[in-house]
């Protein structure tokens, strides 16, 4: 069995917590059953299905009009208040690397659309609520959840784009972006106590390979009789939710990259300032006009 670093419970009574992507077997929902077992409100999103238990709204971060109805939803539930933001939710297909082109979803390569840009828009329409709770409380906190594979993105791929296209590649520089969304967060707010961190799971048995695979019906089948190996070799997502769990709560915890439970350093290319201002100046202007880096 693979070990992990631990979070250390908190209290988290009168805090409302926000976790986007709370599937059966995921991350997210390991989360959202911690952060509710630490005593916090915690509501919770998949792209359709209900999760019993908790507050739920469907969210598409691939669609501009489902992330501002749940984000209408939650304000509207909790009368604006906001604490903490789990970005959770994102994919990753074509793990075979079958695809020449990239697949495009509301004109932009689909791990940028959904991964990122759809979760940028998610925060920002979110962000007035939970700088609303940092002045009153002094700490609020939006934690993206991204993945060491972020290293295979590149700053040009982000402004340039892929050449030759790879899904891999593809997926690291929408998690390279969220690492320096998360820097930019905290660069502009952080004094009005707004907490910005980007995590990395770990190696963790979840679902999210079953899409990236669907195209392919024998490996599907193939991995579905590796599973018991897999979970002997890989964290849970009770496991892979402990650093998540330490961004969200921890009195220490306030800006970085962060890989069991502790701050470390990311990739070279999430050190550069002013590739992650560009970014954040591109991805506001997606977001107000409609257009995207």
């Amino acid at each position: 069995m693979p070990t992990n670093a631990a979070a250390t419970p908190r209290d988290l009574n009168g805090r409302v917590v926000v976790v986007t992507g709370a599937g059966p077997g995921s991350i997210g929902l390991a989360t959202a059953r911690a952060l509710a077992d630490w005593g916090a409100e915690v509501a919770v999103s998949t792209r359709k299905d209900p999760v019993d238990g908790f507050a739920w709204h469907s969210l598409d971060l691939a669609d501009r009009a489902s992330v501002q109805e749940f984000a209408a939803w939650l304000l509207d539930r909790y009368d604006g208040r906001l604490d903490a933001l789990v970005n959770n939710a994102g994919i990753h297909l074509d793990l075979r690397s079958r695809w020449s082109e990239p697949q495009l979803v509301d004109g932009h390569e689909i791990h940028w659309r959904i991964n990122y840009l759809g979760t940028a828009q998610l925060t920002s329409l979110l962000l007035p609520a939970l700088l609303a709770s940092a002045e009153q409380t002094g700490d609020a906190r939006v934690v993206h959840v991204v993945s060491k594979l972020h290293a295979r993105g590149t700053n040009a791929a982000m402004f340039d784009g892929i050449e030759p296209y790879d899904s891999w590649a593809a997926y690291g520089t929408s998690k390279l972006a969220l690492v320096h969304h998360a820097a930019e967060l905290y660069r502009h707010h952080g004094d009005a106590g707004l907490r910005a961190m980007s995590v990395h799971p770990g190696s963790v048995f979840t679902h999210i390979a079953d899409r990236g695979l669907e195209t392919s019906p024998l490996l599907g089948r193939l991995r579905a009789l590796a599973q018991p190996l897999e979970r002997r070799v890989l964290l849970t997502p009770d496991q892979g939710a402990q650093t998540t769990l330490h961004c969200v709560s921890d009195p220490d915890a306030e800006h970085g990259y962060f890989r069991h439970c502790a701050a470390v350093e990311p990739s070279t290319d999430a050190l550069d300032v002013v590739a992650a201002g560009r970014l954040w100046a591109e991805t506001e202007r997606w977001i107000d006009e409609g257009t995207a880096p």
